[in-house]
Formats: structure tokens, sequence, C-alpha cells
């Protein structure tokens, strides 16, 4: 028995091989592939080296005992715990379910009311991970652009208050590019929206092609992006933004049959001042890619504290 195609991996672990034999027969006869361990430190050893699911083991053993094992193996892996002990052992359901157990069964062991256990805690699992994949694709819905899959201004918000405080703690150098298309109401006017919203996809893709993995980007808002640079000098992220420009310029896209079309971008680039607001951090990038903008577009400004230059147009 498995959840979709994956086989469930079961580790029973007591000092008593009696106990081990017979309950791994059980669990391979219920259609679940068995691992047996007479210690803590051998399931630890088990747990390193296979992938499990859940493990069944006694509270009373040598050594590490199971409600110490218990708390080890949720904090170092991903499996479920079952404890098991006789019903005159000093332990309660709340102590082990305090150690991150799922659930608790007393010796002797009635297979009929373990393997109902077993199918709770799966089910259990189960809706828990589709719980989190859940939270993880809303989680990406609510932090990305669904149309250029890049991150979203809400998140370029968060993320960019995120490295200035980290730039300003250690002082590190972070840049930021403010990108706009260049009359993109002109190509939309004349091809139409899905023809732009091509051009937007595409334009995602190569800012993404143009990047370390540490940089993000973001669409900040219809044709404009944004794009974060840690560990980067004004000059370095000059650099990166004529790649990008230079990338996008030689694009061409077909909005109609037989007739080629290009883009072209207008950027600003600027270098974190330790001592300046994060809002007047922003708008002196906003304002550099206007200014490359007001200069001819297709080019790229860099303006640092209050200091213009231009870098290379077409």
């Amino acid at each position: 028995m498995g959840v979709g195609k994956v086989t469930i991996h079961i580790l029973v672990v007591d000092d008593d091989t009696a106990i081990t034999d017979s309950m791994c027969e059980f669990v391979e006869a219920a259609g679940y592939k068995s691992f047996a361990a007479s210690s803590a430190d051998e399931a630890i050893r088990v747990l390193e080296k296979n992938s499990i699911h859940i493990v069944i083991t006694d509270i009373m053993m040598s050594g590490m005992n199971g409600l110490e094992l218990t708390d080890q193996i949720k904090k170092n892996y991903k499996a479920d715990v079952i404890v098991m002990t006789g019903y005159s052992a000093d332990y309660s359901y709340e102590e082990a379910i305090s150690k991150g157990a799922s659930d608790f069964v007393f010796k002797p062991i009635r297979f009929e009311e373990l393997l109902l256990r077993l199918k709770r805690v799966l089910n259990e699992r189960k809706l828990a991970e589709e719980r989190a994949e859940m939270m993880k694709k809303l989680n990406k819905l609510a932090t990305t652009d669904g149309l250029t899959k890049l991150y979203n201004s809400r998140s370029f918000y968060n993320h960019l208050e995120s490295e200035a405080d980290r730039s300003a703690r250690y002082k590190r150098p972070l840049s930021l590019l403010f990108l706009d298309i260049d009359h993109f109401k002109k190509f939309n006017d004349a091809y139409g929206h899905l023809e732009g919203d091509k051009v937007l996809m595409k334009i995602g893709e190569i800012i993404t092609s143009c990047l370390r993995g540490l940089d993000t980007a973001y669409r900040y808002g219809g044709e404009e992006f944004t794009i974060i640079l840690p560990e980067t000098i004004g000059a370095e992220a000059g650099t990166v933004a004529n790649r990008i420009r230079r990338t996008i310029e030689e694009e061409r896209f077909m909005p109609e049959s037989g007739n080629l079309a290009t883009v072209t971008i207008s950027i600003g680039v600027t270098q974190f001042n330790p001592t300046e607001k994060m809002s007047s951090f922003i708008q002196r990038s906003d304002k550099a890619m206007y200014m490359s903008k007001q200069n001819g577009r297709n080019q790229i400004t860099t303006l640092l504290d209050g200091d213009t230059s231009m870098s290379d147009s077409a």
C-alpha cells in the first residue's frame, strides 16, 4: 500500500528481536516495506540511509530511549513517529505527543489496532503534504507576477528593504536597476495587447537569463521592471544593465506574419547609500530611468547621489 506510486517505508525500533520480527512481518503483509532496528542509534543509521515515512519505536530501550529518539527524529528527519510501551510503563500520551509523536500504542500490540493507527497517520501525513503544497502555491501566487513569472511589486519592497538592511549592516554594496519598455503603448496599439503580453513574457525570460542566482527581478507595474543586485557596485550594475539592454534590442518578435518587430528599453542604475531613506533610493533609480528616456531612450543612465553619467546607448 502506498501514496500514489510511492512505497511507504516503515521502521520498527525495539530491543526485543521477537517483536521487531513479528511487526516487520505484519508491516510487509499490510503492503508496506519494513526496516528493523534494535536501538535508537541503529535507527538513526537506518534513517540516514533510507527515506522512512513512519517510525514505530518502543520507549524503554537501553541507551537513548524512544522519547529521546522521537525528539531527534522530529528535529532532523521527515518521518512521523508512533511510540509504543507496556501498560505499566510510567509514560503518558501527552509526553509522547509533546516530543512530536503522531500516535501512541500499548503493548502487547494488537495488529488490527496498529494498522488503523498507521492508516490514520499516513492519511494525516498526506493531508499535511497537500496543505503545504497548497500554501506554497498560494504564496507563489501572492508574490509572483502571473504573466512574466518574475516577482511582483509587493515582493520588491520587502526584498529591497531586507537587502538594504543587510547592505548597511555589513557595509556591502547594493545596486538597483529600473527598466521601462520604450514606446510600448505604440506597440500595443499597432499589434494588440496579446502580442504585447508576449513581449512582456520574453523580456521576463531575458532578464532572468542575464542575472546571477543572488539577483532578483520584479515586474514593477505595466511595462516597468526592477532588478535588485546585491554585492554589486554601480559600475558593475551598469554592465548588467547593458547586457540586458543589448539582448532585448537584438530580440526579434513577429506580431504579424512576415512582419518582424523590435523593442528597446531605457534603464536607470543606482547604488545604495546607507545614509539615505529607502524611498529616496527608489526615487533616484526611477529618476535615472526617466532621464534615459528624456535623452533618447534605449540607453542607460547612472545616477549616484545627484551626479549622472551616461552609459552605452544605441
